[in-house]
């Protein structure tokens, strides 16, 4: 059987989305499925018993259409995400039915199981979707800017965890992705609220004036963003308006990290991950400085798992 029909299975159960991919052994993605996790109307997230349990609802219609995808090809091993981040400590409950479901297959089908960070996973989907796998080899700046994460991390190779991940710099309070979710559930859209705000800042996106940024080095502070769209919104009561306020102050806090991070590391390749990546102005206005995935690749996914388990059975000789 050719490279083309053995395949790894990756597994990633983060608190949003429910998410399984197939790569084959010459790192090729050829399936990536993700269910998003439902969200009450009103709210603005999910307690972790909460996410868990849809998880567990959702997983096994994913592992349908993943088994759809392997007629006719061989699995070689397994990978999932264990937990947020490589750092000591790290843990979300969430996390707990990839892995059931990706121990119970390994050990179903007699493969290898590698585990990996959620994190990790971002930044190797990054780079999947960019076409710039080859940064892989050597150290380079990742922009991880979702709900639950707005971190710039200086990433090595690493034989172990093909990552060695650095925190260098990010928010001190609130997250990107959390800014904009509360801000479209305060205006009444839904949760996650990213692409309705984006939809909804339409012709108001070059209008709008950004808040100042609160960076100082690599560091930022974003709570303050959140009063003033409230207090914009309670004036004006337009939701347009009030959309394109915040994602353009997010942009301008991003656009200013980036510019402190080139004084920092003059030379260090940048790619952006994470699910607030995937809004195009926010993009259009970083992409002088560094590489984005296609949103597919920039919101949560468990192709990046499948690749990095991909790395970890070569590295073993199961290639």
């Amino acid at each position: 059987m050719d490279k083309h029909n053995v395949v790894i299975l990756g597994i990633d159960t983060s608190n949003y989305t429910t998410s399984a991919a197939l790569s084959t052994l010459d790192g090729n993605v050829i399936a990536n499925i993700k269910r998003l996790l439902p969200v009450g109307k009103g709210s603005r997230g999910l307690r972790q018993s909460e996410a868990l349990f849809h998880h567990t609802v959702q997983l096994p219609d994913v592992m349908e259409e993943i088994r759809t995808a392997l007629v006719g090809r061989k699995l070689a091993a397994v990978g999932y995400s264990k937990t947020p981040r490589d750092e000591e400590g790290s843990y979300m409950p969430c996390f707990l039915a990839g892995q059931s479901a990706a121990n119970a297959i390994a050990c179903a089908c007699n493969v290898p199981l590698y585990s990996f960070s959620h994190q990790g996973g971002h930044v190797m989907a990054a780079l999947y979707g960019a076409e710039k796998l080859e940064l892989a080899a050597k150290p380079f700046a990742a922009f991880h800017v979702s709900g639950g994460t707005t971190e710039i991390l200086y990433v090595r190779p690493n034989a172990e965890k093909i990552f060695s991940i650095e925190k260098i710099g990010g928010t001190l309070d609130l997250n990107a992705g959390q800014i904009i979710d509360r801000a479209g559930v305060m205006m009444g859209l839904s949760f996650p609220a990213g692409p309705a705000m984006e939809q909804a800042a339409g012709d108001f996106y070059d209008q709008a004036v950004p808040c100042r940024s609160a960076v100082k080095g690599l560091y930022c502070n974003l709570s303050g963003l959140e009063n003033k769209a409230r207090e914009l919104f309670e004036k004006k009561q337009n939701i347009g308006m009030c959309a394109a306020f915040v994602l353009r102050s997010v942009q301008n806090t991003l656009l200013t990290l980036t510019q402190n991070l080139r004084l920092e590391y003059p030379e260090i390749p940048i790619v952006y991950a994470g699910g607030v990546m995937s809004c195009s102005q926010i993009r259009n206005a970083l992409s002088p400085y560094g590489s984005f995935a296609p949103p597919v690749y920039s919101s949560d996914n468990a192709a990046g798992v499948a690749l990095m388990a991909l790395q970890k059975h070569t590295m073993r000789g199961g290639v």
